[in-house]
């Protein structure tokens, strides 16, 4: 049997090894057709996690945001979405908040899903999800949409921090207690925050309806809405709804 925490701990060990040059391609900079930013580092990195990923997984359908072309077919064994620096005009201007997403599937079903914050020091991964005892603070997209700047207005701890991961790991530990993206992203930028968001007990809606595990496909978007749940927390006991910050 594959062991999906084996090849997470391989991950982790490669971004370490790499960061090196990861940091010498920071700012080695692209545009994309829709104006946002590429850098060789996205692609240098995408490249080492699919060479990782295919040697253990063989048969691999891989989904990464750089190299995945629209239309592509998927197919039944494994699969793998990632996404090699989520963040990007985080990191191309020096900052610490990016991070790398990895979900794993086999046969539609989850097999395991990794969140990194490699600047910042920051994993989690199913059956390995940190906790914060309790925030007011509520995570925005930066993809600006008039319900941000409603919801801002509302909110008397709001932050938005450019980057999905980020939001999205901190959400799940319950350093904030809810993040809303109302505009959509892709299944690279969302997919293992929202199964491990499931995973940790948190209310999480994907474009209006319950969350229910399943697999998000490439080739559309997605808005989200995760509220951290913490009376679930053991030995805790009941606190009330995260949602009230």
């Amino acid at each position: 049997m594959t062991n999906v925490s084996g090849i997470f701990t391989e991950v982790e060990a490669l971004m370490a090894a790499s960061m090196p040059a990861i940091q010498a391609r920071r700012y080695d900079i692209q545009w994309k057709p829709d104006g946002s930013p590429v850098t060789a580092a996205d692609t240098y990195l995408e490249g080492l996690l699919a060479d990782l990923l295919h040697r253990h997984l063989p048969g691999l359908t891989f989904i990464g945001e750089e190299s995945w072309q629209a239309g592509g077919r998927l197919g039944s064994g494994w699969c793998a979405v990632l996404d090699p620096i989520d963040g990007t005009e985080n990191f191309c201007s020096g900052l610490k908040e990016w991070g790398i997403s990895l979900s794993l599937w086999q046969g539609g079903a989850h097999r395991g899903s990794l969140l990194m914050l490699p600047e910042l020091g920051e994993v989690m991964s199913s059956g390995r999800i940190p906790r914060v005892p309790r925030s007011r603070i509520v995570g925005f997209s930066s993809s600006f949409n008039p319900a941000i700047a409603q919801g801002l207005a509302e909110t008397p701890e709001g932050r938005i921090m450019g980057c999905a991961v980020y939001n999205l790991f901190n959400v799940i530990r319950g350093a904030y207690a809810r993040f809303v993206n109302p505009k959509g992203a892709r299944s690279w930028d969302l997919l293992a925050g929202v199964v491990l968001a499931r995973e940790a007990g948190c209310d999480v809606i994907v474009n209006d309806k319950v969350y229910d595990g399943q697999f998000l496909e490439p080739d559309q978007r997605y808005r989200v809405d995760i509220r951290h749940r913490y009376d679930l927390h053991s030995g805790q006991g009941a606190l009330g709804q995260s949602g009230s910050a």
